[in-house]
């Protein structure tokens, strides 16, 4: 009985250490990558969501200047917030992975959604295709032909382990509009909360607005890229063209440690 007493209470303190590491490393981890004194690197990995040539002929045609505006766009929005480092993020492009991420439980617990978490984590670090440096955010890209998918599920960001995965549209003509979800994604990695009713998409007032103090409030012009979408109206809201129609607001700035 003592023999057993022992060994259970040295597995108990076992596994606290071990989840105080996690926490210790995953507290670290957020601090190193929201203090803004260096540049971050976000590598984006494109995958084949549907496994068409045609999704295949646009990867292909893919480059690191298709994903540059979201360098631009956050460069010119930390600087707007006070940042002072002239590139707070890079944007690199990784070889694509052959294989789609797994995806997260449909209505699932708290527990299915920690071991997806923990799986996405694990997959991510076996499937890194980056020749470089090691990346300190990691976005894999899932593209699918518009023309046999009009919509596609919802995209996702993970502050815990710094991995995004976005689902988009395999189009030149739309390059522009994913790299809103890109941005959206990378954000939420960092730190940032969504800023809209996930009943009905429209943006919070007056958080997820990129002009709260507007008047007359409607229309918007502009998205705040947590928000996701330019309020028309009280119940209507559309997609931004680009991030050239989008804004970091004060409260996803305060999240994300541009605000000190």
């Amino acid at each position: 009985m003592a023999s057993g007493g022992f060994f259970r209470q040295f597995r108990i303190t076992l596994l606290m250490m071990v989840l105080f590491f996690v926490a210790m490393n995953s507290y670290l981890t957020r601090l190193r990558s929201t203090d803004w004194d260096d540049t971050l690197w976000l590598a984006v990995y494109p995958i084949n969501g549907d496994d068409s040539p045609a999704t295949a002929r646009y990867i292909d045609s893919l480059t690191a200047d298709t994903y540059r505006q979201v360098a631009t766009f956050l460069a010119r929005e930390a600087h707007r917030h006070g940042v002072a480092i002239d590139e707070p993020v890079t944007v690199k492009l990784a070889p694509p992975v052959s294989e789609r991420p797994p995806a997260p439980p449909e209505n699932g617990t708290v527990l299915s959604v920690m071991l997806w978490s923990l799986k996405l984590r694990y997959w991510a670090a076996t499937h890194d295709t980056f020749d470089g440096p090691e990346p300190d955010v990691r976005m894999f890209v899932v593209y699918y032909d518009p023309q046999t998918h009009k919509r596609l599920n919802h995209s996702l960001g993970l502050q815990k382990g710094l991995i995004g995965v976005v689902n988009a549209f395999a189009s030149k003509p739309l390059a522009r509009r994913n790299n809103v979800v890109v941005a959206h994604e990378f954000l939420h990695t960092v730190g940032a909360s969504d800023k809209y009713d996930p009943s009905t998409n429209l943006p919070l007032y007056p958080i997820g607005y990129a002009e709260p103090d507007r008047s007359p409030l409607h229309p918007q012009q502009r998205a705040e890229i947590m928000g996701g979408r330019i309020p028309i109206d009280r119940q209507r809201a559309v997609m931004p063209d680009s991030l050239a129609d989008c804004v970091v607001g004060s409260a996803t700035a305060l999240e994300i440690r541009w605000h000190r």
